[in-house]
Protein backbone atom coordinates (compact mmCIF):
# COMPACT_ATOMS: atom_id res chain seq x y z
CA UNK A 1 0.00 0.00 0.00
CA UNK A 2 2.86 2.35 1.02
CA UNK A 3 4.25 2.11 -2.31
CA UNK A 4 0.99 2.62 -4.24
CA UNK A 5 0.60 5.73 -1.50
CA UNK A 6 3.81 6.96 -2.66
CA UNK A 7 3.05 7.82 -6.54
CA UNK A 8 0.42 10.11 -5.15
CA UNK A 9 2.57 11.80 -3.04
CA UNK A 10 4.22 14.60 -5.56
CA UNK A 11 5.82 17.87 -4.89
CA UNK A 12 3.37 19.56 -8.07
CA UNK A 13 0.01 18.38 -9.09
CA UNK A 14 -0.92 20.30 -12.12
CA UNK A 15 -4.86 20.08 -12.39
CA UNK A 16 -6.89 20.02 -16.08
CA UNK A 17 -9.90 19.82 -15.32
CA UNK A 18 -12.05 19.52 -18.50
CA UNK A 19 -15.21 18.02 -16.76
CA UNK A 20 -17.31 20.79 -18.08
CA UNK A 21 -15.64 21.83 -21.25
CA UNK A 22 -15.49 18.02 -22.29
CA UNK A 23 -19.15 17.64 -23.09
CA UNK A 24 -18.55 19.96 -26.06
CA UNK A 25 -15.61 18.76 -28.05
CA UNK A 26 -15.35 14.36 -28.98
CA UNK A 27 -13.98 11.76 -26.61
CA UNK A 28 -11.67 11.65 -29.16
CA UNK A 29 -10.14 14.92 -27.65
CA UNK A 30 -9.08 13.31 -24.29
CA UNK A 31 -7.38 10.31 -25.79
CA UNK A 32 -5.31 12.56 -27.59
CA UNK A 33 -4.81 14.96 -24.46
CA UNK A 34 -3.46 11.74 -22.24
CA UNK A 35 -1.24 11.00 -25.01
CA UNK A 36 0.30 14.09 -24.99
CA UNK A 37 0.45 14.53 -21.37
CA UNK A 38 2.25 11.14 -21.19
CA UNK A 39 4.82 12.26 -23.28
CA UNK A 40 5.31 15.86 -21.96
CA UNK A 41 5.51 14.35 -18.61
CA UNK A 42 7.24 11.31 -19.23
CA UNK A 43 9.56 13.59 -20.67
CA UNK A 44 10.30 15.76 -17.65
CA UNK A 45 8.65 18.69 -19.35
CA UNK A 46 6.19 19.31 -17.44
CA UNK A 47 5.02 18.16 -13.58
CA UNK A 48 2.35 15.31 -12.54
CA UNK A 49 -0.74 16.27 -14.20
CA UNK A 50 -4.46 15.44 -13.06
CA UNK A 51 -6.88 15.75 -15.35
CA UNK A 52 -10.55 15.29 -15.34
CA UNK A 53 -12.91 14.96 -18.33
CA UNK A 54 -16.70 14.36 -19.00
CA UNK A 55 -18.30 13.74 -22.08
CA UNK A 56 -22.00 13.31 -23.85
CA UNK A 57 -23.59 10.19 -24.82
CA UNK A 58 -20.28 8.45 -25.78
CA UNK A 59 -19.49 4.74 -25.92
CA UNK A 60 -16.07 4.26 -26.40
CA UNK A 61 -15.46 0.85 -27.76
CA UNK A 62 -12.45 -1.47 -27.35
CA UNK A 63 -10.34 -2.77 -30.72
CA UNK A 64 -11.68 -6.53 -29.68
CA UNK A 65 -15.32 -5.23 -30.09
CA UNK A 66 -14.13 -3.73 -33.80
CA UNK A 67 -14.08 -7.55 -34.61
CA UNK A 68 -17.60 -8.40 -33.70
CA UNK A 69 -18.77 -10.61 -36.42
CA UNK A 70 -21.87 -8.19 -36.69
CA UNK A 71 -20.31 -5.10 -34.81
CA UNK A 72 -21.98 -2.85 -38.03
CA UNK A 73 -25.25 -3.69 -36.86
CA UNK A 74 -24.33 -3.14 -33.32
CA UNK A 75 -22.95 0.51 -33.79
CA UNK A 76 -26.29 1.44 -36.04
CA UNK A 77 -28.15 0.74 -32.59
CA UNK A 78 -26.10 2.44 -30.29
CA UNK A 79 -26.21 5.71 -32.83
CA UNK A 80 -29.84 5.40 -32.98
CA UNK A 81 -29.66 5.48 -29.22
CA UNK A 82 -28.43 9.07 -29.59
CA UNK A 83 -24.41 7.79 -28.56
CA UNK A 84 -21.37 8.73 -30.61
CA UNK A 85 -19.09 5.45 -30.77
CA UNK A 86 -15.16 5.91 -31.00
CA UNK A 87 -12.04 3.24 -30.59
CA UNK A 88 -9.84 4.04 -27.31
CA UNK A 89 -6.26 3.50 -27.98
CA UNK A 90 -5.76 1.62 -24.52
CA UNK A 91 -7.16 -2.19 -23.66
CA UNK A 92 -10.29 -2.87 -22.66
CA UNK A 93 -13.90 -3.28 -23.77
CA UNK A 94 -17.18 -1.30 -24.36
CA UNK A 95 -18.02 1.73 -21.76
CA UNK A 96 -20.81 4.48 -21.37
CA UNK A 97 -19.69 8.07 -21.29
CA UNK A 98 -22.15 10.81 -20.24
CA UNK A 99 -23.01 13.52 -18.02
CA UNK A 100 -22.98 11.47 -15.11
CA UNK A 101 -19.60 9.60 -15.69
CA UNK A 102 -16.54 11.70 -14.31
CA UNK A 103 -13.12 10.42 -15.97
CA UNK A 104 -9.69 10.94 -14.36
CA UNK A 105 -6.70 10.61 -15.21
CA UNK A 106 -3.61 10.44 -13.45
CA UNK A 107 -0.18 11.06 -15.31
CA UNK A 108 3.03 10.10 -13.93
CA UNK A 109 6.71 9.83 -14.82
CA UNK A 110 7.94 6.55 -15.16
CA UNK A 111 11.35 6.60 -12.91
CA UNK A 112 14.36 4.75 -13.95
CA UNK A 113 13.03 2.00 -11.27
CA UNK A 114 9.57 1.78 -13.05
CA UNK A 115 5.99 2.10 -12.09
CA UNK A 116 4.50 -1.48 -11.17
CA UNK A 117 1.48 -1.58 -13.81
CA UNK A 118 -0.05 -3.00 -10.08
CA UNK A 119 0.95 0.00 -7.94
CA UNK A 120 -0.65 2.43 -10.64
CA UNK A 121 -4.00 0.69 -10.23
CA UNK A 122 -3.81 0.42 -6.26
CA UNK A 123 -2.74 4.33 -6.20
CA UNK A 124 -6.00 4.78 -8.19
CA UNK A 125 -8.22 2.71 -6.07
CA UNK A 126 -6.32 4.16 -2.67
CA UNK A 127 -7.79 7.40 -4.04
CA UNK A 128 -11.12 6.49 -4.78
CA UNK A 129 -11.13 4.99 -1.20
CA UNK A 130 -10.09 8.22 0.02
CA UNK A 131 -12.39 10.41 -1.13
CA UNK A 132 -15.60 8.25 -0.31
CA UNK A 133 -13.76 7.59 3.30
CA UNK A 134 -16.39 9.22 5.33
CA UNK A 135 -19.29 6.79 3.95
CA UNK A 136 -18.73 3.51 6.03
CA UNK A 137 -18.56 1.03 3.37
CA UNK A 138 -15.94 -1.31 1.35
CA UNK A 139 -14.97 0.00 -1.63
CA UNK A 140 -13.13 -3.09 -3.26
CA UNK A 141 -11.33 -3.81 -6.23
CA UNK A 142 -11.79 -6.91 -8.27
CA UNK A 143 -13.66 -8.12 -11.49
CA UNK A 144 -17.06 -7.95 -11.86
CA UNK A 145 -17.57 -11.14 -14.34
CA UNK A 146 -21.10 -9.60 -15.73
CA UNK A 147 -20.31 -5.84 -15.93
CA UNK A 148 -19.45 -3.83 -18.92
CA UNK A 149 -15.33 -4.21 -19.26
CA UNK A 150 -14.60 -6.39 -16.61
CA UNK A 151 -11.34 -5.96 -14.93
CA UNK A 152 -9.76 -7.32 -12.10
CA UNK A 153 -9.50 -3.96 -10.64
CA UNK A 154 -12.64 -2.96 -11.17
CA UNK A 155 -14.65 -1.01 -8.18
CA UNK A 156 -17.42 -1.91 -6.24
CA UNK A 157 -19.37 -1.69 -3.31
CA UNK A 158 -21.50 -4.84 -2.42
CA UNK A 159 -20.47 -6.62 -5.31
CA UNK A 160 -21.92 -3.72 -7.98
CA UNK A 161 -19.43 -2.04 -9.91
CA UNK A 162 -19.45 1.69 -10.30
CA UNK A 163 -16.08 2.38 -11.71
CA UNK A 164 -13.40 0.64 -14.11
CA UNK A 165 -9.72 1.83 -14.19
CA UNK A 166 -7.25 1.65 -17.09
CA UNK A 167 -3.34 2.35 -18.02
CA UNK A 168 -2.40 3.83 -21.12
CA UNK A 169 2.26 3.79 -21.12
CA UNK A 170 3.76 5.98 -23.56
CA UNK A 171 7.39 7.58 -24.08
CA UNK A 172 8.10 7.36 -19.88
CA UNK A 173 5.09 8.53 -19.42
CA UNK A 174 2.57 6.49 -17.23
CA UNK A 175 -1.63 7.40 -17.39
CA UNK A 176 -3.91 5.60 -15.01
CA UNK A 177 -7.50 5.97 -15.77
CA UNK A 178 -10.83 5.58 -14.15
CA UNK A 179 -14.50 6.07 -15.23
CA UNK A 180 -16.60 6.78 -12.33
CA UNK A 181 -20.24 6.49 -12.70
CA UNK A 182 -21.53 9.21 -10.28
CA UNK A 183 -24.74 9.78 -10.69
CA UNK A 184 -27.78 7.85 -13.29
CA UNK A 185 -28.38 5.04 -13.47
CA UNK A 186 -25.59 2.19 -13.65
CA UNK A 187 -27.73 -1.18 -15.14
CA UNK A 188 -29.48 1.21 -17.56
CA UNK A 189 -25.99 1.78 -18.84
CA UNK A 190 -25.16 -1.76 -18.95
CA UNK A 191 -28.71 -2.50 -20.75
CA UNK A 192 -27.03 -0.31 -23.74
CA UNK A 193 -24.24 -2.27 -23.90
CA UNK A 194 -25.87 -5.40 -23.16
CA UNK A 195 -27.97 -4.54 -26.11
CA UNK A 196 -25.04 -3.44 -28.62
CA UNK A 197 -23.14 -7.11 -27.71
CA UNK A 198 -26.46 -9.52 -28.27
CA UNK A 199 -27.11 -7.12 -31.90
CA UNK A 200 -23.57 -6.86 -32.45
CA UNK A 201 -22.56 -11.28 -31.75
CA UNK A 202 -26.29 -12.78 -32.53
CA UNK A 203 -25.46 -16.58 -31.31
CA UNK A 204 -21.78 -16.46 -33.53
CA UNK A 205 -18.93 -18.11 -32.15
CA UNK A 206 -15.90 -16.00 -31.40
CA UNK A 207 -12.60 -16.62 -30.28
CA UNK A 208 -12.13 -13.80 -27.76
CA UNK A 209 -15.18 -14.08 -25.21
CA UNK A 210 -17.20 -10.83 -24.82
CA UNK A 211 -18.64 -10.45 -21.30
CA UNK A 212 -22.41 -11.80 -20.66
CA UNK A 213 -24.04 -8.59 -19.04
CA UNK A 214 -26.19 -8.63 -15.93
CA UNK A 215 -27.50 -5.04 -15.66
CA UNK A 216 -28.16 -5.37 -11.91
CA UNK A 217 -24.23 -5.70 -10.95
CA UNK A 218 -23.67 -2.20 -12.25
CA UNK A 219 -24.59 0.77 -10.37
CA UNK A 220 -23.71 4.77 -9.79
CA UNK A 221 -22.19 6.29 -6.87
CA UNK A 222 -25.05 8.04 -5.93
CA UNK A 223 -27.24 4.37 -5.89
CA UNK A 224 -24.65 2.66 -4.03
CA UNK A 225 -24.25 5.56 -1.29
CA UNK A 226 -28.12 7.08 -1.45
CA UNK A 227 -26.43 10.63 -1.78
CA UNK A 228 -27.70 13.32 -4.36
CA UNK A 229 -24.12 13.54 -5.85
CA UNK A 230 -23.27 15.83 -8.51
CA UNK A 231 -20.15 15.57 -10.93
CA UNK A 232 -19.19 19.02 -9.00
CA UNK A 233 -19.57 17.12 -5.93
CA UNK A 234 -16.95 14.53 -6.70
CA UNK A 235 -14.52 16.96 -8.11
CA UNK A 236 -14.46 18.27 -5.00
CA UNK A 237 -13.41 15.40 -3.21
CA UNK A 238 -10.90 14.56 -5.41
CA UNK A 239 -9.30 17.86 -5.13
CA UNK A 240 -9.11 17.47 -1.73
CA UNK A 241 -7.79 14.44 -1.34
CA UNK A 242 -5.06 15.25 -4.14
CA UNK A 243 -4.34 18.18 -1.86
CA UNK A 244 -3.08 15.84 0.89
CA UNK A 245 -0.59 14.05 -1.21
CA UNK A 246 0.60 17.38 -2.80
CA UNK A 247 3.08 19.78 -1.90
CA UNK A 248 1.48 22.49 -4.66
CA UNK A 249 -1.61 21.68 -6.54
CA UNK A 250 -2.65 24.48 -9.22
CA UNK A 251 -4.73 24.74 -12.13
CA UNK A 252 -3.27 25.08 -15.52
CA UNK A 253 -3.63 23.92 -19.29
CA UNK A 254 -1.40 23.02 -22.26
CA UNK A 255 1.54 24.66 -22.68
CA UNK A 256 3.15 26.09 -25.83
CA UNK A 257 5.49 22.96 -25.72
CA UNK A 258 2.45 20.70 -25.31
CA UNK A 259 -0.12 22.46 -27.61
CA UNK A 260 1.95 21.00 -30.77
CA UNK A 261 2.19 18.00 -29.48
CA UNK A 262 -1.34 17.46 -28.83
CA UNK A 263 -2.21 18.31 -32.64
CA UNK A 264 -0.19 15.49 -33.69
CA UNK A 265 -1.20 13.05 -30.87
CA UNK A 266 -4.97 13.87 -31.83
CA UNK A 267 -4.86 13.55 -35.50
CA UNK A 268 -3.41 9.64 -34.51
CA UNK A 269 -6.11 9.55 -32.46
CA UNK A 270 -8.46 10.31 -35.30
CA UNK A 271 -6.53 8.59 -38.25
CA UNK A 272 -7.52 4.94 -36.34
CA UNK A 273 -10.43 5.48 -36.14
CA UNK A 274 -11.22 7.02 -39.55
CA UNK A 275 -9.16 3.49 -40.68
CA UNK A 276 -12.02 1.73 -39.17
CA UNK A 277 -14.12 2.40 -41.83
CA UNK A 278 -12.13 0.13 -44.02
CA UNK A 279 -14.28 -2.45 -42.13
CA UNK A 280 -16.86 -0.76 -43.41
CA UNK A 281 -18.37 0.53 -39.56
CA UNK A 282 -20.66 3.24 -39.79
CA UNK A 283 -19.27 5.67 -37.19
CA UNK A 284 -20.90 9.30 -36.00
CA UNK A 285 -18.03 11.62 -36.95
CA UNK A 286 -17.00 14.50 -34.36
CA UNK A 287 -15.22 17.00 -35.01
CA UNK A 288 -12.92 18.95 -31.82
CA UNK A 289 -14.34 22.78 -31.66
Amino acid sequence: MEEALNLLEQKEWRIIDQSQSGRFVSALHSFGMDDTLCASVGAGLSPATARSWVHDRTIVLGIQDTKLPFINAGVQFLQQQGYDCIVRNSGGLAVVLDEGVLNITLVLQETEKGIDINRGYDAMWFLVKEMFADFPVEIEAKEITKSYCPGSYDLSIGDQKFAGISQRRLRKGVAVQIYLCVNGSGSERAQIIQEFYRISKEDEKTKFTYPDIDPTVMASLAELLQTEFTIEDVMLRFLQTLKKHSGTLHSGQLTVTEAPMFENYFDRVVDRNEKNHEQEIIWVQATPE
